[in-house]
């Protein structure tokens, strides 16, 4: 930059303002003959010229060497300070690494702890799902108990009819005790009069037997004569008696042909028909 718009310029010498045309021989000097003045004059234009050039360039060098000094101090000076936030970026780093060599230790450690934890996770985790199966079991039982409830409510409601029907059957069951209570007392009452009917004509039949066997015995004529007082032929032994009467006016025959329980079939059949009216 220095060099810039700068005329070349032939060498001049120090000790005269003008070019040495020849060398000066030292034998026999010739004194050259002196320049003119105009030249001197241009000369010395020249050297002012190129003087007061040198004094720009020098003055711009000194100005160029303080902006290189003090661009080169505020380099330093930058320099220092980035030096210095180095070292403490370095500080901070070298402390971050050891807090995250720490953190990651203290990790590695928590996470050799938390194994077990991870082991009782896996463990909860499997309970809530065998959890989660027994509620849904759970749910549809009480779905299906809420149902039942639902349908015991609704019998529950037919309870009283029910017992209305279950008091009803028992006070009929009550009556059909006391008739077949009944009837067993009319029954005993007829067997033991029967027994002593037939007791009686097993007694008669024995006083007959025993009279045929006296009327045998004696003569004939008492013996027509007792028949006719019996109303009776005793010659013919299938002479078919009539049977007698019992004390309530009912033929004897007709009881035999009962069974023991036939009065209580009357009872009954009216007992089913009342029964029947009733439902």
């Amino acid at each position: 930059m220095s060099r810039r718009n700068r005329v070349p310029h032939q060498p001049i010498d120090h000790r005269y303002a003008y070019r040495l045309e020849q060398p000066v021989s030292r034998g026999h000097v010739v004194r050259p003959m002196p320049p003119h003045p105009a030249l001197l004059e241009e000369e010395l234009q020249i050297r002012h010229a190129e003087l007061r050039r040198h004094l720009g360039e020098n003055k711009r060098l000194v100005e160029d060497r303080f902006t290189f000094e003090r661009d080169l101090a505020a380099a330093k000076e930058e320099l220092r300070r980035m030096n210095i936030a180095i070292g403490d970026m370095r500080a901070e780093q070298e402390l971050q690494s050891r807090e995250l060599v720490e953190r990651g230790r203290k990790l590695e450690a928590d996470l050799r702890a938390t194994e077990p934890l991870k082991n009782e996770a896996t463990q909860l985790r499997t309970e809530i799902h065998r959890l989660s199966a027994m509620r849904k079991d759970l749910s549809g039982q009480v779905q299906t108990l809420s149902q039942e409830l639902a349908k015991l409510r609704s019998d529950n409601q037919q309870i009283p009819i029910l017992r209305s029907e279950i008091d009803g059957l028992h006070q009929e069951l009550l009556r059909a005790r006391n008739a077949i209570d009944y009837e067993k007392k009319a029954n005993v009452e007829l067997m033991d009069q029967r027994q002593s009917m037939e007791k009686s004509l097993v007694s008669m039949a024995r006083e007959i037997e025993k009279l045929r066997s006296e009327l045998a015995n004696s003569g004939a004529r008492p013996l027509s004569a007792a028949g006719g007082a019996y109303g009776l032929k005793f010659s013919n032994q299938d002479a078919i008696y009539p049977a007698p009467y019992d004390e309530y006016g009912t033929h004897q025959g007709a009881l035999e042909k009962r069974s023991i329980y036939g009065s209580s079939s009357t009872s009954w059949g009216g007992h089913e028909k009342a029964q029947r009216g009733r439902r």
